[in-house]
């Protein structure tokens, strides 16, 4: 990469909570934020907002009378763009472009009005557009009275990685100078869970009795354990070093792969390979110290990265290895975002974050270096190389 991008702020609001304080400390302890909620006609483990936040977001919520008919994916991302921009030091003349991109979008809303149509032949005047993808950025620029570029997109679940690529790319070419990206996702819904069930891969109820209920980086588990979870997370991006940078994003990778079906991913991952040597371009590997992995919890989704990421640290010793999946659960296109969270942390920290059913993984040096890894259906990879200011 030709230019260092650097964080300048970043938000979250997610299971873990709403502020770094209570953030770091529940990334301190081994316990997962698992609650059972009846969903698709059953008991199932989800990954919920705390109560602190659920009143933040209605606050948020009856902060103007045109937010009350919004999704929660807006409102999640509303709290966070929020807080970022108040972080930042941002003034009200800045000119910045937004990229909040969500995997599922307003899936509870979307739900809602579909059913009132099935049993009234009629929609709601404000269905279309509270359920379009567009939806979040233009809330956004619409709360924060901003005036440059607007993006939404859908790319599953590297869909925030992807708005951060996007940023850089923005900023790199030089027609803006500041960028907010991120993702947000409320897909504790019925449908969506009952569609996860049907692929197979969502954890079992009974499992939430067990401690783990989500095995994420368990590369020797016999069936898939992927649990949903909700959240959004911005990050504030500004070309070239800054003095209240806390973190540069010093390399960007991206990569896709022939798929075999719908949600297929290679046997090594070969897209996650291509994405990682494209973000290390420059970088000896043996610098890198942690890697945030995807790994959503799936027998094939967690093994499959591991087998990339031994080939392309073939040459040297692996980086300390982890996910927080395990903890949050998968929050689809918020999900990158929030392990971009997880690698600030740990380098702010100076401390790594172990998955506690795995094998031990001992930090011998400073984390200065934390490689960031998402993909997506359709094998849409992306690795971000980040270092600490």
């Amino acid at each position: 990469m030709n230019k260092k991008i650097a964080i300048t702020a970043f938000s979250s609001i997610s299971p873990l909570g709403n502020n770094p304080k209570d953030i770091w400390e529940n990334y301190l302890n081994n316990k997962h934020c698992f609650t059972v909620q009846q969903l698709d006609k059953q008991e199932t483990p989800v990954a919920a907002l705390t109560p602190d936040s659920k009143q933040i977001v209605e606050q948020v919520r009856n902060s103007d009378i045109k937010y009350k008919f919004l999704d929660n994916s807006v409102l999640f991302a509303l709290v966070a763009s929020r807080e970022a921009i108040k972080n930042s030091g941002w003034d009200s003349d800045a000119v910045f472009g937004i990229n909040i991109g969500s995997s599922r979008g307003a899936t509870d809303l979307f739900e809602k009005h579909f059913q009132e149509y099935l049993e009234t032949g009629k929609a709601q005047t404000l269905a279309s557009p509270t359920t379009t993808l567009g939806n979040i950025s233009s809330w956004i620029a619409h709360d924060l009275q901003s005036s440059g570029p607007e993006i939404s997109h859908s790319i599953t679940c590297s869909t925030a990685l992807h708005a951060l690529l996007n940023g850089v790319a923005w900023l790199r070419a030089e027609m803006v100078d500041k960028f907010l990206v991120g993702g947000s996702e409320a897909p504790l819904t019925d449908f969506t869970i009952a569609q996860m069930r049907a692929l197979k891969i969502y954890s079992r109820a009974d499992l939430i009795a067990d401690k783990w209920p989500n095995l994420a980086f368990d590369l020797n588990k016999t069936q898939n354990t992927m649990v949903l979870g909700e959240g959004a997370a911005v990050c504030c991006l500004e070309a070239g070093e800054k003095e209240n940078a806390i973190a540069y994003v010093i390399g960007v990778g991206y990569a896709t792969e022939v798929l075999e079906h719908n949600i297929s991913i290679s046997a090594e991952a070969t897209c996650f390979q291509k994405s990682m040597k494209m973000a290390l371009e420059g970088i000896n590997p043996e610098d890198v110290d942690v890697i945030v992995m995807h790994a959503p919890g799936t027998i094939k989704g967690d093994l499959t990265e591991y087998k990339a990421i031994q080939k392309i640290f073939a040459e040297t010793k692996l980086p300390l290895l982890t996910t927080n999946k395990w903890k949050i659960g998968h929050t689809f296109g918020a999900s990158g975002i929030l392990s971009v969270e997880m690698a600030i942390l740990m380098m702010q920290h100076n401390t790594f974050i172990g998955v506690p059913f795995a094998e031990a993984q001992q930090q011998m040096k400073p984390i200065k270096k934390v490689l960031i890894n998402a993909v997506g259906f359709g094998g849409n990879a992306v690795s971000i190389l980040l270092e600490k200011a």
